[in-house]
């Protein structure tokens, strides 16, 4: 690869990283509420996915049975109670703490993989599962911490890493069969269908009411969800597989900083330094 090459890989993933960094920011600002963001997230970024299947002539193996299409929602369903969860948390406590521990999804991968596959765990991974957890007890300020402040709010975020961690493994199970772009196409479809009926139960208003309400999902849908993950992948089909693992730190990272900027929420000591033992802890596990 040349080296012009290689740079301009490395800022697609720096600018990926910053993109969906910037997603959490969007749901704070948006005028509608968090599920109902989550759905105009993925409901928007299906028109540019399906508009492009359409028009693409070798659309690969398509599902045939019921089966088939049953196991091709499944990944959807599970992102739509991911971003529901995560989208709830960011409104219930801080944005560094939400977006860091939604982060914990390739634990949860592993942890998974071993209780439904039989996969290994190594050493490695639980040692990182340690310090990812004595991380977590800095970043709450201490075992005494643990009661108050935005404990369920942290709570929710962690749970939406479990189905995030449960969505990437469904994916997984598909890619060896189906193309990835038609696995995105229903995935993103059955999210959006997912997430429709419940932003209409729990939430008084689906649509934004202004023109600024309407360039924050339209951000978060094709800013944060469709352009970073572009960008991401983009990156990484030319960069070493290492530099997987920077993307798990671009994104809480920036989050806090865009928060920091934009929102002006502060991160203390011990959340900085409980949010760096969690990066390693994840890194170390995800090595493992």
């Amino acid at each position: 690869m040349r080296p012009a090459d290689n740079r301009f890989a490395m800022a697609s993933l720096l600018l990926g990283g910053v993109a969906i960094s910037g997603s959490p920011i969007f749901v704070r600002l948006s005028e509608v509420g968090p599920i109902s963001t989550a759905f105009w997230r993925v409901a928007l970024a299906l028109l540019p996915l399906g508009l492009f299947f359409i028009f693409r002539k070798d659309k690969g193996v398509a599902p045939e049975s019921w089966r088939d299409r049953l196991m091709l929602m499944l990944p959807g369903v599970m992102l739509a109670i991911n971003l529901a969860g995560w989208h709830l948390s960011i409104n219930m406590t801080s944005v560094a703490n939400s977006t860091l521990l939604a982060n914990l999804a390739p634990v949860f991968v592993t942890v998974f993989g071993w209780a439904l596959f039989r996969l290994p765990i190594t050493r490695a991974f639980l040692a990182g599962l340690v310090i990812a957890a004595i991380g977590i007890l800095v970043l709450k300020g201490g075992p005494s911490a643990l009661g108050g402040g935005a404990l369920k709010g942290d709570l929710v975020a962690t749970a939406s890493a479990m189905f995030y961690a449960g969505y990437i493994l469904s994916l997984g199970r598909l890619r060896s069969r189906f193309d990835t772009l038609r696995i995105m196409v229903w995935g993103s479809a059955s999210a959006a269908a997912c997430l429709l009926p419940a932003a209409l139960i729990f939430e008084s208003t689906l649509l934004p009411s202004s023109l600024y309400g309407w360039s924050i999902v339209l951000g978060v849908a094709f800013i944060s969800h469709a352009g970073g993950q572009v960008l991401i992948t983009y990156a990484l089909a030319y960069l070493p597989p290492a530099f997987s693992s920077l993307t798990l730190l671009l994104q809480p990272v920036g989050a806090s900083i865009l928060a920091w900027w934009v929102l002006n929420e502060s991160i203390g000591v011990m959340q900085a330094a409980g949010g760096l033992i969690v990066l390693c802890g994840i890194a170390v596990a995800r090595r493992g």
